[in-house]
């Protein structure tokens, strides 16, 4: 549970979409906060123009009499005089004057709710400003041609009137557009950061991938570079560094467990000359012999365990398998007389065909065969099943204890029912083939006996080593 904690807190995907989140979170703080501002700042700037404009539109709708004198205002549609009269005669008004500044249509305000002079009596277009029984006022003169007379409309509002419309109509049209705002403003940032992780992730689940399939039967691969962001260019060149000096020393471990073993086969061989050249014919001539069978076998395993671990050692082709096993049952015939144990081989059918190097599986089959002969008591069977995917080995011998069969595929690994004295590398040769062709290699106890088990799909549970 804690270890799964700290590896979504460490995730690069999930710090870059916090942070997307954070950026968008103080985005919209910054906007709210910047528009409550103006709001709260400039109200009279936004009550002054609201004034202005309630008067443009007034002045569009006067009418006029026969005279050319203004008398009132359109009613076609609403009636703005009526609604200023009746409801907010207090707080709003209006009137009409002409050049000379005779008032020639008032509200039902009255003239008193004007001032006597100051910028109200300052004939031009504009705003400007006043204070009635105490109360601010903010007031706009348009001025009308019609008939060749100029003629000018004067609207004023009270503060407090401006104020209350603001919050009631203007304040939660704000809200609703901010939250709306906000809402469209994270779902393009969390769309913008999907999009941008997932293009920005790429490379490195590529790289992932790429090192995850490196084994040492691929130690030559190395990680792409292409496409690479530039931050961790670095790390993947340093990468591919250490892969580079890896195959060198697993090519140099190789080479020398090659060639040592080569370098010893004649010495190996001259001095069993040596030895059966000897007149004697004691136990001491026989235990020698003894220990120099023993030193070649030894060293022919490391030969061949040097070739297994090499892919480059196999050519590959398709092998009936059950023709295969027939032959290597053929070779081992007389060792299994020797040990009066009867080995049988059945099939599912005989056109069972592997893709596989046919000196390397023949190897393979051999080695476990004999482990399998070297650890099966007298008049007992050692079996070998062949199907399409699987081939087992199975004796009725001791078996193997439970917390050993992890181990019995590790090298100089050796089982305590063995017949010979083996150099304990047959089955981590056979490990190795297996690896190299991408088969899966287990063993499993089976009551009585052993059972290996050989899957070519890799899809077994068994215990492998």
């Amino acid at each position: 549970m804690h270890s799964a904690k700290t590896a979504w807190l460490n995730s690069l995907s999930v710090k870059l979409l916090l942070a997307y989140i954070m950026g968008a979170a103080l985005s919209i703080a910054l906007i709210v906060f910047v528009t409550a501002a103006i709001v709260t700042s400039q109200g009279d700037i936004l009550s002054g123009t609201a004034v202005a404009e309630r008067a443009r539109d007034l002045a569009g709708k006067l009418q006029f009499n026969h005279e050319g004198v203004p008398v009132g205002f359109d009613n076609s549609q609403d009636d703005p005089a009526s609604w200023l009269d009746d409801s907010l005669m207090r707080e709003t008004a209006y009137r009409v004057l002409d050049e000379s500044g005779k008032v020639v249509l008032l509200s039902a305000a009255g003239e008193a709710f004007w001032p006597a002079d100051g910028p109200a009596r300052r004939l031009r277009n504009g705003r400007f400003g006043f204070e009635h029984k105490g109360v601010a006022m903010r007031a706009a003169t348009e001025a009308v041609e019609h008939n060749g007379r100029t003629w000018f409309l004067q609207f004023a509002a009270s503060t407090r009137f401006l104020h209350l419309i603001y919050r009631a109509f203007a304040f939660p049209f704000t809200g609703v557009g901010i939250a709306l705002f906000s809402l469209v403003l994270l779902v393009i940032f969390g769309i913008t950061a999907m999009v941008t992780l997932r293009y920005t992730l790429k490379p490195l689940r590529e790289i992932s991938e790429s090192a995850i399939a490196i084994s040492p039967r691929s130690i030559h691969a190395r990680l792409p570079t292409e496409g690479v962001p530039s931050e961790i260019a670095p790390l993947v060149v340093s990468f591919n560094r250490v892969l580079e000096r890896l195959e060198q020393g697993y090519r140099v471990q190789q080479a020398f467990l090659g060639n040592a073993a080569h370098e010893l086969k004649t010495p190996l061989a001259l001095i069993r000359a040596q030895i059966e050249l000897r007149k004697d014919n004691g136990s001491e001539r026989d235990s020698l012999l003894s220990d120099v069978a023993y030193m070649t076998r030894q060293v022919q395993q490391l030969l061949l365990l040097a070739e297994a671990s090499e892919p480059r050692n196999y050519t590959f082709s398709v092998i009936g398998v059950p023709a295969l096993a027939h032959a290597v049952v053929t070779y081992l015939q007389r060792m299994a007389e020797s040990a009066d144990v009867h080995v049988m081989v059945s099939t599912a059918a005989e056109d069972v065909t592997w893709t596989a190097d046919e000196g390397a599986m023949y190897t393979l089959l051999k080695n476990l065969l004999e482990n399998a002969i070297q650890h099966a008591p007298a008049k007992t069977c050692v079996s070998v099943e062949i199907h399409a995917q699987t081939v087992t080995v199975r004796d009725h011998g001791p078996g193997v204890d439970a917390a050993q069969i992890p181990l019995m595929f590790e090298r100089f690994w050796r089982g305590a029912h063995r017949r010979d004295h083996g150099a304990g590398l047959g089955l981590s040769i056979c490990q190795e083939i297996a690896l190299a062709h991408g088969w899966h290699l287990s063993a499993e106890r089976a009551e009585p006996g052993l059972r290996f088990r050989l899957s070519k799909t890799g899809e077994d549970q068994g215990i492998s080593g």
